[in-house]
């Protein structure tokens, strides 16, 4: 090799070298994930009593901490599925806020920012919604199955959640109306249309009549679009959903991911009856069993049809609940100490993120803010998580306050 062509091959191996990082990080946001499935754990869970278990403490509580697949990581008793799975979970074990009030939680949790006088923020799910575009679509942006989500805010109508409160029951009167045939009805939204149309007319500036007719036009969209099948879980197999088991949150799951199939990128599945101020431990019991059976379903329902890699499967609530266990044998309000779960959509399984103390009173290492997990969601779902959207106000609202990104969630 002469000298030229020595230089040459030195010169491109440092242009490789250089470049590789860049192509490496163009090839991770490639892979980021098209949709989310949150799994919502309505009143608050018991982070000791679900996945930072307490073994031998006074704070421990009644159930015993067990291992999983992955060495050192211990999980209640009761997630004996999702022990196994372990190896595809990131436990987020050390969040914590300030938010102690139900309702003001879950705007927290739900739209990453305190509530705040004058600005109604929206939910993840509808900014969700709005980076991917509701533009003929057949279906919502955003489902909210088992409770009511959290609104789109100041943005459109059309990217508040779609509720389906009785998911054993799918979704109703999407047929015409008794004795309402095509024609009859296409006159009866042309009448509409047009009246929308005045409305807005006189309401120059107002970008609520036009999110209004969005919102309309959606409906009447979904009562004649084929994907509408995906709201109709009793069309899988006996033994699929068997699977996930027979609860509220098992049919939640199964909806959950039949919509995502169909290409909802974002799915809320919400699971009541957290608040164990009382009788924590029956109570946390019943729903784990049920949890358990249900997200371990859905994500190995997701890897077998090569949906997990491309759908972010997030487990959370309104906040963790005290180590000290009360008179009534329960727990009550601690939003000082959270666990949150990820897996699928680009996360790196098979660790734990952060930690309390021995007795899990305090963070006691690697403490994770709500921004910080809004702005790691973001990150994976290719959200720019610094887009700034104006509230009615006239105040700009970034998707995310802050915050830095948990850099140990990227695979």
């Amino acid at each position: 090799m002469d000298r030229r062509s020595f230089l040459r091959l030195g010169l491109g191996s440092l242009a490789w070298m250089a470049l590789a990082p860049r192509l490496a990080r163009a090839g991770a946001r490639a892979a980021r994930a098209k949709a989310c499935i949150l799994l919502y754990m309505e009143g608050g869970p018991s982070q000791i009593d679900t996945w930072d278990p307490k073994p031998g403490r006074p704070t421990g509580g009644e159930f015993r901490a067990i291992g999983t697949k992955v060495a050192g990581m211990q999980v209640s008793e009761h997630l004996p599925l999702l022990a196994a799975r372990a190896r595809e979970l990131a436990i987020v074990r050390s969040l914590t806020s300030k938010e102690g009030n139900h309702q003001r939680a879950r705007h927290l949790m739900h739209t990453g920012y305190p509530p705040q006088g004058g600005v109604d923020h929206p939910a993840l799910g509808s900014i969700v919604g709005a980076t991917r575009g509701t533009e003929g679509r057949q279906l919502p942006t955003y489902v909210s199955v088992g409770g009511p989500g959290e609104d789109a805010g100041f943005l459109s109508p059309a990217l508040s959640p779609f509720i389906v409160q009785k998911p054993t029951q799918g979704v109703k009167y999407l047929a015409h109306a008794q004795g309402i045939g095509d024609a009859r009805f296409a006159d009866r939204m042309a009448l509409w249309r047009g009246l929308e149309d005045g409305f807005a007319a006189t309401h120059a500036g107002d970008g609520l009549p036009a999110g209004q007719k969005a919102l309309g036009e959606q409906a009447i969209a979904m009562m004649s679009a084929p994907a509408t099948a995906a709201f109709k879980i009793d069309d899988e197999p006996a033994k699929v959903r068997d699977a996930y088991g027979d609860s509220e949150i098992g049919a939640g799951c199964l909806m959950a991911r039949r919509l995502v199939e169909a290409g909802v990128p974002f799915v809320e599945v919400t699971q009541k009856g957290w608040d164990t101020h009382k009788d924590n431990f029956a109570t946390v019991k019943e729903l784990s069993g049920h949890l358990d059976r249900a997200m371990s379903a859905l994500l190995g329902d997701l890897t077998s049809r090569g949906l997990l890699r491309s759908t972010l499967v997030l487990w959370m609530g309104d906040f963790g609940r005290t180590p000290q266990i009360n008179a009534n044998g329960g727990r009550d309000h601690y939003p000082k100490c959270t666990s949150v779960v990820l897996a699928g959509g680009g996360v790196r399984g098979g660790q734990v993120i952060g930690a309390t103390d021995a007795d899990g009173v305090e963070i006691a290492e690697r403490p994770v803010t709500v921004p910080d997990l809004f702005r790691s969601v973001a990150r994976l779902l290719d959200v720019d998580p610094d887009v700034v959207r104006m509230a009615p106000s006239g105040r700009p609202i970034k998707t995310v306050d802050g915050g830095q990104e948990i850099r140990e969630l990227v695979g």
